[in-house]
Parts: C-alpha cells; sequence; structure tokens
C-alpha cells in the first residue's frame, strides 16, 4: 500500500503546534532561569580572566551542544577581532571515548578526560536534559575533586547534577527536545553576554 503524505494543512498545523511549544518553554526558561545564566556568566568571565579554560561534557545532542558552545567560545559568535577564548569539548575525540568506553566503561570517559586536563579554577560545563546520566555525575564528581567550578546546563528537575553542582540551569520541561532546544538558546546568551563583556 503507498504511503499517503500528510495533508498541507495538517504539516502546517503540526508546524505551529512544535514552535508555539519551543515558544512556551522558552518562556518558562525567561521567568525561572535568568539569575542562574547571570550566575554562570559571571563565573566563566572571573575563570577567563584568570587564564583558566573551559571544558564541556554531555551526551548526544548534548554532546554536539558541547562542540557548539565551546566553538562560539573559541573562535567567534558576533564579536569580530576579538581573542580566542579556550574552551574545549571533551565529546570530540574518538579515539579517547572508544578506548574509555573500551578499557574503563562508558560511564568514566568524561571523568577521565577531567582527570587529566582540569585544573584548579576552571569551569566544568556539563549539559544533561535528565541530570542522571552517569558519565555526566562522574565527570562532575572529578570535577569537584579536582576543584573546578562546575555549571550543570540541566532539564527536568534537575536530577542527581541538581545538588552537586556550583550552579544549576534547570530547563523546567520533561520533553527531551524541548529541553534542548532551550539548552542551545541558553548557550548563546552565555557566549553573547562574554562577548559584551569581555570584549565592549
Amino acid at each position: 500500500m503507498a504511503h499517503l503524505p500528510l495533508t498541507i494543512l495538517v504539516r502546517e498545523s503540526f508546524i505551529q503546534d512544535e514552535l508555539k511549544a519551543s515558544s512556551e518553554i522558552k518562556l518558562k526558561v525567561l521567568s525561572t532561569c535568568t539569575s542562574q545564566i547571570a550566575k554562570s556568566v559571571d563565573l566563566i568571565i572571573k575563570a577567563f580572566n584568570q587564564n583558566k579554560k573551559i571544558l564541556l561534557c554531555g551526551n548526544g545532542g548534548s554532546a554536539a551542544d558541547s562542540q557548539h558552545i565551546a566553538t562560539e567560545l573559541v573562535i567567534r559568535m558576533s564579536k569580530k577581532n576579538r581573542r580566542a577564548l579556550p574552551a574545549i569539548a571533551l565529546t570530540t575525540d574518538s579515539s579517547n571515548l572508544t578506548a574509555g568506553g573500551n578499557d574503563i566503561g562508558f560511564e568514566n570517559i568524561f571523568a577521565r578526560s577531567i582527570e587529566a586536563l582540569g585544573q584548579e579554577g576552571d569551569i566544568l560545563i556539563a549539559i544533561s536534559t535528565s541530570g542522571n546520566s552517569e558519565n555526566i555525575v562522574r565527570a562532575i564528581q572529578m570535577a569537584k575533586e579536582k576543584k573546578l567550578v562546575v555549571i550543570g546546563i540541566l532539564g527536568n528537575d534537575g536530577g542527581k547534577c541538581l545538588n552537586i553542582v556550583d550552579c544549576a540551569i534547570v530547563v523546567p520541561s520533561s520533553d527531551t527536545q524541548r529541553i534542548q532546544e532551550s539548552h542551545i538558546t541558553i548557550g548563546h546568551i552565555i557566549c553573547g553576554l562574554i562577548e559584551r563583556e569581555l570584549f565592549s
């Protein structure tokens, strides 16, 4: 039996519903997360002013967000002719990740990289839509052991990560895709403020 495509009206209705749903969550972020976003910017600017670096980690879409945010910091977002800012996504080295997953367990891959690269005063940005990913929890624990400052960009109720980070930005939703859409918006806001304040 041939597949029947959705009608234009059904498609348009779906598109409108999705955009409205995304907007509604972002408005909730506006009402619940602005002070924590501002706090995270303060922490990051302080670290950069002390010649520290940013490490980022996450799984799946949150891994992509880690890479995206790191790139905005190293290359630039919108401020031309500025110096590069030191940021490393711990999600990009396939040899390191696969060796770690094979030899020490997937739950330890980010913690191991933090053990190797993290220095006191650095920032870890840990991104998790659930707040419960074991490799993110262990990454935070290692970061705290090495005296890094930890910012959690989280979803749901913040999960296990909520009470072990220094600054928790929690998107108030249980819908993973809505959380991810808000996470990258939050990342852009953070990077935009950093550029404005460091390079104005």
